[in-house]
């Protein structure tokens, strides 16, 4: 048996280490990053922990306590928050490897913050270890970079709390959660349900506004919750810049600090421009650069170059959201970028899988003349666009 005493180990750590041997002692908080999982797991090597001189060790990975109410400082969730996608491997696994480098990837582009869990990342097609997952893996990748914000939106307020002290102990900075989904309940219930997590979570919460997949949060129900400090915020995604605007007005009439996440790329720029906090935009997955650069314009009062930036991705934006299946034109657009994204968790007819492959070629294009190099060789129209990438 080997013994490696490093506090966070990665797979080159173990590959050096290791060598033929098939068991490894590690000290009780070690850290073992995503490819050391992965190595541990293709080589199927026990591990067994050193145990503290009081006789008990700590879980690996774990924090060891939960952040204070109101240690999370609002100012760190402003900007572009990323709802990643999943990438999973050829057995339909999530493939630490490829998320490792994809996480590492956006954060080296610029990302503010990282939002697993989220709509892109198909949280109700991942189960609830799946889900878990996905959020231990990328706060190891992340190791304190960014503010992190998880959906913790599940099918019950049981394990809506199950969720977020699994959260807060690995070191999420916040949760983003929607109305309960599947049943519609009243808006009295609504506030019942809010006012009850607010009241026992421990950690700060987004409230997440997506009529499209849930009932709406109507602004006089978010109104009667801002005496609950631990809802600091909202993310609103009902592609409806009034209505985005008179959450601002209202709700910051008495809470001047409330966030205002915008979940709608079309409208980024306006939104931005109106006062709101940042946006939580599924297209800086694909292109980081572009959106961190877009916001920063409009932040700075670059109002033209904000104004082009705007413009020139609305075209990637309708080829990834309109015509496929959610999230796969948003996950071919990663594709293209250069990473591997494995299968899809949900089913597609051959038509549709036809039609993905002409989107992919299209996305290339776009790519393409904004300058940024893809994947594989392309038939595509010349446009003369200059390109944006440097401006």
């Amino acid at each position: 048996m080997v013994r490696i005493e490093n506090s966070v180990i990665t797979g080159q750590i173990l590959q050096e280490k290791l060598g033929d041997q098939r068991q490894v002692e590690l000290c009780p908080r070690a850290t073992l990053t995503p490819s050391a999982h992965d190595f541990l797991r293709e080589r199927s090597i026990k591990i067994s922990y050193r145990e503290l001189s009081t006789g008990s060790r700590s879980a690996p990975n774990i924090a060891q306590t939960v952040k204070p109410r109101g240690e999370i400082d609002k100012r760190d969730f402003t900007g572009v928050f990323c709802p990643n996608i999943v990438i999973f491997d050829e057995h339909d696994k999530i493939n630490y490897k490829e998320m490792e480098r994809y996480i590492n990837w956006l954060i080296d582009a610029g990302i503010h913050g990282l939002y697993p869990n989220g709509s892109t990342g198909e949280f109700v097609r991942l189960s609830w270890e799946e889900r878990q997952e996905v959020v231990r893996l990328i706060t190891e990748v992340n190791s304190g970079r960014v503010p992190i914000l998880a959906g913790a939106s599940e099918a019950n307020l049981r394990d809506v709390l199950r969720m977020s002290e699994f959260y807060a102990k690995i070191g999420v900075d916040a949760i983003s959660l929607v109305p309960p989904f599947y049943y519609k309940i009243s808006d009295e219930s609504l506030f019942q349900y809010f006012a009850e997590v607010a009241e026992q979570s421990p950690l700060d919460i987004l409230l997440y506004n997506i009529p499209q997949f849930t009932q709406e949060l109507p602004l006089e129900l978010m109104e009667r919750l801002l005496p609950y400090e631990r809802i600091f915020g909202t993310k609103d995604s009902s592609r409806d810049l009034p209505r985005l605007i008179n959450t601002m007005h209202r709700l910051r009439a008495e809470r001047p600090d409330y966030v205002v996440l915008v979940g709608c790329e079309e409208i980024l720029f306006p939104s931005i421009l109106m006062g709101a906090s940042g946006g939580t935009i599924a297209t800086s997955g694909i292109i980081p650069e572009v959106i961190v650069d877009l916001y920063d314009k409009a932040f700075a009062g670059d109002i033209e170059g904000a104004r082009i930036l705007q413009y020139r991705i609305l075209d990637l934006i309708n080829m990834m959201l309109l015509g496929v299946n959610f999230p796969e034109g948003f996950k071919t657009g990663v594709a293209v970028r250069g990473f591997d994204v494995g299968p899809a968790r949900t089913s597609s007819t051959k038509e549709e899988m036809e039609h993905l492959m002409k989107v992919e070629s299209q996305i290339g294009c776009i790519l393409s003349d904004m300058g940024y190099s893809v994947r594989g060789a392309r038939a595509c129209p010349v446009t003369n666009i200059p390109p944006i990438v440097g401006r």
